[in-house]
């Protein structure tokens, strides 16, 4: 893997948006025992589908552990390609690189420091080494050219893009003191400039009630196109999410992108029944020591807002309330050029995240220097080299 030691900036390099093409998909085969109850039984089932849905219209990859991949090749279709590589557990929106394109099709990928949500201040667990690792060994698997940005913390949920130099964040979220809390929100802005080629960075105020991620972006508002967003939203004033959207809308209503247009806001319901942890799930689990643990009747953070675009498709969660026939007809017609696919996504839900948390979409890319083919190999992938 060719580490870089300029930046994308400065290089014309930019994140581009997820609807934009895509050359594929990665996703992480789940295992770990303190977020997928009952050894992933359910889990995997849900990934399969997720996986399977998105492999219509693009690649997926699938990472999976020694002990797992066996599970994963025997639940996958051919059409899905497995590969033997480490990982602490399944979100391969956080802990998978950030891919960076430019204007000539050449793609590359961002290595930032991952630290399991917050680190020694309130990360969800204790040891997270192979997730550190994972980003690096996935570009020098696959021959992609990497930016090293170790020094920052970020998660890729935690970041969206309209693809023309507008960023969207949330304060909860990136100037939690779990991050970088040495640095000024004008530091942490300059960082995000110059690895995703942004011009104008949108600070939301807050994400999603109860997200234990400090509330990412991702589960509160993403980028339709460019000028355009779908806004988590309830009109029950009761609910602790009225207020934090109600304070996200002004937001967006008083900011313009970074091309000085101002936001068409689409607003999302949540579930209007909070989705909260059974006692029957919760005895699924089997937590390490240092681990976020989870109580019975733990509200989560389900939003509809947690999608994934692939090229042929929106994969949209569905918790089996009434909201979800709303929220595919939203998200319908805000995409009606691509098929909607729900997916029942409970059982992805218990683990802390969603469809867009565990998926990583790969911008389709014209030159980038082809690694090794990995597709059937059981050798573990190195690491840092």
């Amino acid at each position: 893997m060719k580490r870089l030691t300029s930046l994308p900036a400065e290089d014309g390099f930019y994140m581009p948006g997820e609807f934009e093409p895509h050359d594929g998909c990665i996703m992480i085969w789940p295992k770990r025992p303190g977020s997928w109850p009952f050894d992933a039984r359910e889990a995997r089932k849900a990934f399969v589908k997720i996986a399977e849905a998105i492999a219509d219209s693009e690649h997926v990859i699938m990472l999976a552990e020694a002990e797992t991949i066996d599970s994963a090749r025997e639940m996958l279709s051919d059409r899905i390609e497995v590969v033997l590589m480490e990982s602490d557990d399944a979100w391969a929106r956080d802990t998978g690189p950030t891919f960076v394109r430019n204007d000539y099709g050449q793609v590359r990928g961002v290595d930032w420091q991952f630290n399991a949500w917050g680190g020694e201040y309130d990360g969800l667990y204790a040891d997270w080494k192979k997730d550190e690792l994972l980003a690096a060994r996935f570009l020098d698997a696959y021959g992609y050219e990497t930016y090293d940005a170790r020094h920052f913390v970020l998660e890729g949920g935690s970041i969206h893009s309209d693809g023309q130099g507008t960023i969207l964040v949330t304060e909860r979220c990136l100037l939690s003191p779990g991050r970088n809390p040495s640095l000024t929100k004008k530091e942490i802005e300059e960082q995000l400039k110059l690895y995703l080629g942004g011009k104008k960075i949108i600070w939301l105020p807050y994400g999603i009630y109860q997200d234990e991620t400090n509330e990412h972006v991702d589960n509160v508002c993403a980028f339709v196109r460019p000028g355009e967003v779908v806004l988590a939203w309830t009109d029950d004033e009761r609910d602790p999410q009225y207020e934090m959207s109600l304070a996200d809308l002004k937001v967006l209503e008083e900011e313009t992108d970074a091309r000085g247009k101002h936001f068409i806001v689409h607003k999302l319901p949540i579930p209007k029944m909070p989705v909260c942890i059974k006692p029957e799930e919760l005895c699924g689990f089997t937590f390490e020591p240092g681990e976020d643990t989870r109580e019975p009747g733990e509200r989560l953070a389900a939003s509809y807002v947690n999608f994934y675009l692939s090229n042929g498709g929106v994969i949209v969660p569905q918790f089996g309330d009434e909201n979800d026939s709303m929220a595919l007809k939203i998200l319908g017609d805000c995409f009606p050029e691509r098929k909607i696919y729900p997916i029942f996504a409970r059982d992805i839900i218990v683990g802390g995240g969603n469809i867009h948390c565990i998926t990583q979409q790969i911008p389709k890319g014209d030159v980038h220097e082809k690694g090794n083919s990995c597709s059937g190999s059981d050798e573990m992938l190195p690491g840092h080299q």
